[in-house]
């Protein structure tokens, strides 16, 4: 990769690389003359000129015809991850051209969904004119000679081709609208190299703010100023060979319809995307690559976490040695020079908000081919923040004066190391594999829980808490899409035998529809998990929690620290089964299945077998046990009130109360959770259509009823753990009376739960227990009420609202996660 020295700012002018154009001191009627005198002249993929005196871009179309890539992007960000406007967040990006028609020019992005690869031009015409093309901008000429026209710019540059009006709009921020007189060219960033050149502008939003997202990160709300980007970048040459996408292989993908398909063959085409690399020597078993791929750190990642992410970064040159490459992956600081923007430089970009987000690997690539063209790594610098909270809850964080448990640290940059390699690994085109975790950790691509264990002398064990290194999968899928097969180009069966072979050593790979806690069915695809068995590591998990909960005490904070904030240390320690408990739930009603092609090895798709069901279910009960959801008594006692100037952050325990810890709550919003998952739609669904065919497996009967057995028969002495018992009893009526009128459900399936409830109102009216005690006859009563108003309208019923879990993963988008987000 060559490097060309950027731009400097100097006495408010851009200094080029090239040849300057010096501003003219004699009048001219020549149009070109007259309109580029006060400019500076910036040489590189097309000529630009800057109009110092009128702040406008003026471009030089000297292409015609001739296709390049657009991309617009966000230079600089909101600050909110639930707004999700992100500093170097990437945008659309289109293959487009410049065409001329009479006085006009226009921008035109050429359609690429629907092609005709043919030699045929008759053939690839007719294809080109049944589907529409998009004229993304107009331009008047303002000088045209020697088969070049002089445009202005500007107006196609500051305007919002990012939608950040629309996405506060969408986010319920306000409405705001774009203000041309608060808005500008920003010169310093409008800059200009050989294959690609760069424009930025500054837009300022104005509006009324109704959100308070956007009022918690803008200094004045009802201006919102951000600098958005644009890029004019050459396309790749034609050298590089495309590769089939297999839904086996883990990859990103592209897709197209060829109209010149024969009609034997399909008529969707899909490629994986990826970088182009190739071996200088195709034919060695080892090789130096002919261009490496580097990828380039934010200068302004600070130490140690600037370490930890070049470490895991690192990680990935190990997958590309074992496909047969000698140096061929290198992360690098990126040069004072360089523009992390620019499409040159694959980044690594270190990105600051106002709370934990999510980090996110994303790329600018070929439509036509898939190729990506640059890698784009977003870190949110938050997210180390959630493992040293989590440590803090567990380990022994500040025993004495000035001391700092060192293992806070260690495991909050070992995630890091492994966040780092996560988001390079999207970059590089691969998709998650949540599979992985039942694998022994075979890929970085998972979305790991840091893994703490008890040992047998009742101590805690961080040893393992991340793993290290690329996983037996990612070398596997590097392998699939940057193998070189030599002068012979793509080699089908080679690639069909890498995947034979990834198969025959038992990994597996499933994404995310197949990981997602509700309508998904597979029972080894989870998110935040970890082991092979999900029952078995919830009770591992259960067992890790209840020995910090009953450590739980002022050592977990700094001296000077209000013992208020204990509450924000003891909240992922109370959930920290949550997403172990999702795990164990998807065994109930699951069945194995793997993605497949016809080729003689087709997996059978088969139900969790009932034994394995069963001892899922028992462990969501155990985690239901009010001994489970208490708050240890000597915890509610030592946590106060919020003092004055310490308001309640969004990672609080739920509650009612208004002051204090509230523990009913809290057991309130994980036994709703736990239900809602239980009784979700396709699970109870599933459960009828399994049993039917296997009356060996769990029936939702079976469900129904062993459920009712361990919280409505249980008879405890009133109480603390009868209060929390009761809430968990409630959460299971609501959820029931849901489930009944739920239209998208199997009627079977409402029809069984409407029968058991009748059945369970009826032996409440019988029952002489509930009038033994206020508590239990008031319990009695209030699920009569809902059965009632569920019984005058079913299909509408809404249970009751629980308190809502405090923010998980990342903050601002729950537990759901894109592909390329973390």
């Amino acid at each position: 990769m060559r490097f060309l020295p950027l731009f400097l700012v100097l006495s408010g002018l851009i200094m080029s690389c090239g040849s300057s154009k010096q501003a003219a001191t004699i009048p001219t009627t020549d149009p070109f003359e007259a309109a580029t005198a006060n400019t500076v002249f910036l040489k590189g993929y097309f000529p630009v000129y800057h109009d110092t005196t009128q702040a406008r871009i003026l471009l030089l179309v000297d292409k015609w015809e001739t296709e390049f890539l657009y991309v617009n992007s966000l230079r600089t960000g909101i600050g909110s991850n639930d707004i999700g406007l992100d500093r170097g967040q990437l945008g659309n990006h289109r293959v487009v051209k410049f065409i001329k028609r009479g006085p006009k020019v226009f921008l035109v992005q050429p359609n690429y969904d629907y092609r005709a690869e043919t030699d045929d031009p008759a053939e690839a015409r007719a294809t080109q004119e049944a589907f529409a093309v998009s004229v993304l901008a107009g331009f008047d000429v303002i000088s045209a000679d020697n088969g070049t026209a002089l445009i202005d710019l500007t107006p196609f540059l500051i305007r919002d081709a990012h939608g950040v009006a629309d996405r506060l709009r969408g986010g319920g921020q306000g409405s705001y609208s774009l203000d041309p007189n608060r808005s500008a060219i920003d010169p310093y960033w409008t800059r200009n190299f050989p294959e690609n050149s760069e424009f930025d502008a500054m837009l300022t939003f104005s509006g009324k703010a109704e959100g308070r997202y956007i009022r918690s990160v803008a200094p004045s709300s009802d201006a919102v100023t951000c600098w958005q980007h644009h890029s004019f970048v050459k396309l790749p040459d034609d050298n590089y060979e495309p590769r089939a996408y297999d839904p086996r292989a883990g990859y990103m993908s592209i897709r197209y319809q060829d109209y010149a398909t024969p009609i034997d063959q399909p008529l969707i085409k899909r490629y994986i995307r990826r970088h182009r690399l190739e071996k200088r020597e195709p034919d060695a078993e080892q090789s130096r690559p002919l261009e490496p791929i580097i990828y380039y750190l934010d200068p302004g990642t600070p130490e140690p976490v600037r370490s930890a992410l070049l470490d895991g970064a690192r990680w990935w040159n190990q997958a590309f040695e074992a496909a047969g490459y000698i140096d061929a992956f290198r992360v690098e600081m990126l040069p004072d020079y360089a523009d992390p923007l620019d499409v040159r430089y694959n980044v690594i970009q270190w990105v600051h908000r106002s709370t934990r987000g999510w980090s996110y690997g994303s790329s600018v690539y070929d439509p036509r081919t898939g190729e990506i063209i640059k890698g784009h790594v977003s870190l949110g610098s938050l997210r180390v923040r959630q493992d040293y909270l989590i440590a803090q809850g567990l380990l022994d964080a500040y025993p004495e004066e000035g001391e700092v448990s060192p293992g806070m640290k260690q495991i909050a940059l070992a995630r890091l190391r492994q966040l780092s390699a996560h988001e390079v690994g999207h970059t590089l085109g691969l998709v998650h594999n949540y599979a992985a975790s039942t694998n022994d950790r075979a890929s970085v691509m998972d979305y790991p829980h840091p893994q703490i264990e008890l040992n047998d002398n009742g101590e805690l064990v961080f040893s393992t808490v991340y793993d290290v290194g690329i996983g037996e999968w990612d070398e596997r899928a590097i392998l699939y899409g940057y193998e070189d097969f030599g002068d012979a180009g793509e080699d089908q069966e080679g690639l069909q035998a890498i995947l034979r072979e990834t198969r025959s050593q038992g990994l597996d790979f499933l994404t995310d529809a197949d990981a997602r806690p509700f309508g998904s069915a597979s029972p080894i695809a989870h998110l935040w998990d970890n082991g092979a068995d999900p029952v078995e590591e919830l009770h591992r998990v259960m067992e890790v929690r209840q020995f910090g909960l009953t450590n739980f005490g002022e050592d977990q904070i700094a001296l000077g620290t209000p013992l208020a904030e204990l509450e924000e240390v003891l909240v992922p320690l109370y959930f920290s089964h949550r997403y172990q408990l999702e795990a164990a739930v998807k065994m109930i009603g699951g069945f194995s299945y793997r993605h497949s092609i016809r080729n003689g090895q087709a997996y059978q798709n088969v139900p969790v077998s009932g034994l394995e069901q069963r001892s899922a279910l028992v462990g969501l009960l155990r985690a239901l046990d009010p001994e489970a959801l208490a708050i240890p008594e000597a915890v509610l006692s030592m946590v106060p009130p919020r003092p004055s100037g310490y308001g309640r952050p969004r990672e609080t325990m739920p509650g009612r109360q208004a002051f204090g810890l509230d523990a009913i709550s809290a057991a309130e919003a994980i036994s709703d959770q736990t239900f809602r998952l239980l009784l979700d739609p396709a699970r109870v669904s599933r459960l009828i259509s399994q049993h039917s065919l296997n009356s060996e497996t769990l029936s939702l009967y079976e469900v129904l009823s062993t459920v009712w057995d361990n919280t409505w028969k249980a008879h405890p002495e009133d109480g603390y753990h009868a209060e929390l018992l009761r809430t968990v009893q409630m959460r299971f009526w609501m959820h029931m009376l849901a489930a009944a009128g739920n239209e998208r459900s199997h009627p079977q399936a409402r029809a069984m739960v409407h029968s058991f409830l009748q059945e369970k109102v009826r032996e409440m009216e019988n029952d002489p227990w509930f009038a033994t005690n206020e508590s239990w006859w008031a319990q009695r009563n209030y699920a009569m009420f809902q059965w009632e108003r569920y019984l005058n309208d079913p299909a509408d019923f809404m249970p009751d609202p629980a308190p809502s879990l405090p923010d998980g993963s990342p903050i601002g988008m729950g537990c759901q996660e894109w592909g390329h987000h973390h």
